[in-house]
């Protein structure tokens, strides 16, 4: 059966998927206001489905697979929650000690496809680490919508200082040789632009579609960034001018990409908003972005 891509629904529809998944829209009204553009209640219910993520579908390394071990690993954080915890996955048979990137998730928690991430990232050599800012309240509860709930009522300054805390956390890691990179995805992306101006250690940073730190943090960044944006997100690219500006006049080391035609998500491959192609492209990039900082 194809799945369905990002062109077989109306732009209107994807705007308000977006503002759905950003809890902008309850349910009940995107509902509402779909059906104006799907006919009818049934229609726009059938339109949520298939725009919702499909985990089992889109999973590239399995929880089992034999190239990699994973483990449950938690830090202290007295500034944030007291604990920060998540998913540690690391090459089964690598000798010797390895750079670490830390794994920082959309705004549903770590579901699924972000454990997936984290393994990919194994599988190509690196321990990563993948925080759970749901920890706090028990966890990823394993539906979208309740995760979404569950993150908005989140004390945000508190969850930014676990984050911190494992950035800092995982410079010292026993097993990791000293370097620490960091990649996320829409909030995740905003964390990796954040962390840059607290965690100058870094040694990478790849924020995908993420909001921008205030100008005046910027002059912090000592941490080279790949910076990947979706073409048509105008609520994140709305920020990138001042951004880009204030990354230059600070002097730190970036590349920015758009990639054409791609939504916000364009590499969260367990929705219709994937990109194959700019995924393939940017993940390709973020890579060699990782090889080239973290050796």
């Amino acid at each position: 059966m194809t799945r369905p891509t990002a062109r077989d629904f109306q732009p209107e529809v994807l705007q308000l998927f977006d503002r759905y998944v950003h809890g902008d829209l309850s349910r009940r009204d995107f509902i509402e206001q779909a059906s104006r553009h799907a006919g009818s209640s049934a229609a726009a219910v059938g339109l949520l489905a298939a725009l919702s993520p499909q985990f089992a579908a889109a999973t590239v390394v399995p929880a089992n697979d034999p190239r990699i071990v994973t483990r449950q690993l938690a830090f202290d954080s007295p500034l944030g929650n007291g604990r920060v915890s998540g998913l540690l996955a690391r090459p089964a048979n690598a000798k010797g000690r390895l750079p670490v990137v830390l794994v920082v998730h959309e705004n549903r928690g770590l579901n699924p496809h972000i454990e997936d991430i984290a393994r990919r990232l194994a599988v190509d050599g690196y321990i990563a680490y993948a925080p759970d800012a749901l920890a706090v309240v028990g966890g990823y509860p394993g539906d979208e919508d309740r995760a979404r709930e569950a993150f908005a009522k989140l004390d945000q300054a508190k969850a930014r200082a676990d984050f911190v805390a494992a950035a800092r956390a995982l410079l010292t890691l026993a097993e990791g040789q000293g370097k620490v990179g960091v990649v996320g995805f829409c909030y995740g992306g905003g964390m990796a632009n954040y962390l840059a101006t607290q965690v100058p250690e870094l040694a990478a940073a790849v924020p995908f579609y993420g909001g921008q730190p205030p100008a005046a943090d910027v002059a912090k960044i000592r941490t080279p960034l790949l910076i990947h944006h979706a073409a048509q997100d105008e609520r994140i690219n709305a920020g990138w001018p001042a951004y880009e500006a204030a990354l230059k006049a600070a002097g730190v080391r970036f590349e920015g990409h758009f990639y054409a035609g791609t939504e916000h998500g364009f590499n969260n491959d367990t929705t219709p908003r994937f990109d194959a192609a700019a995924a393939q492209l940017a993940w390709s990039r973020t890579l060699a972005f990782f090889k080239a900082e973290l050796a």
